[in-house]
């Protein structure tokens, strides 16, 4: 899942994050990141239908020239 990285090195990662942010504040944190995660997912959907309904626009013309 993770490639080369072994289940002490996760422990450690995690411990030093618990270090470093404490208990109290990762569950906030894990909150934003979802929260910009969903934020994120939806601009690049809208990003790739605008795409789409551009491309389609240029189908149509083609055709109506051709």
């Amino acid at each position: 899942m993770f490639g080369s990285i072994g289940t002490w090195e996760i422990f450690l990662l995690v411990v030093v994050i618990l270090l470093l942010f404490g208990s109290k504040q990762l569950p906030e944190m894990a909150r934003q990141f979802g929260k910009k995660y969903h934020e994120f997912q939806k601009t690049s959907q809208d990003v790739q239908n605008e795409f789409r309904k551009i491309l389609e626009d240029e189908d149509d013309e083609e055709e109506l020239k051709g």
